[in-house]
């Protein structure tokens, strides 16, 4: 190896054994972080409006329908096939 690959490799061991040997928090401070966390996240969160949530409802109900429609049919079509072949 060169000189700055073999640099670049001790440096990457050297952080990588800090990062190690560096003392993690205590579970109740790991616990605080998680939660202080997920309310930052959820303040994120954007509630939709009437018109959005009636749009998106029924866009996945009619995909429900179509697949359910899908399933009905390989399910009948297999049905079919296996009654031919062993019925």
């Amino acid at each position: 190896m060169s000189e700055s690959a073999s640099g670049a490799v001790n440096g990457e061991a050297q952080v990588s054994k800090q990062k190690n040997s560096a003392k993690k928090p205590n579970i109740f401070a790991r616990i605080a972080l998680f939660v202080r966390q997920v309310i930052a996240e959820l303040k994120k969160v954007v509630t939709p409006t009437r018109k959005e949530f009636a749009n998106y409802w029924t866009t996945v109900v009619i995909f429900v329908l179509i697949m359910m429609a899908f399933v009905l049919v390989v399910d009948w079509l297999l049905g079919k096939g296996a009654g031919f072949l062993f019925g």
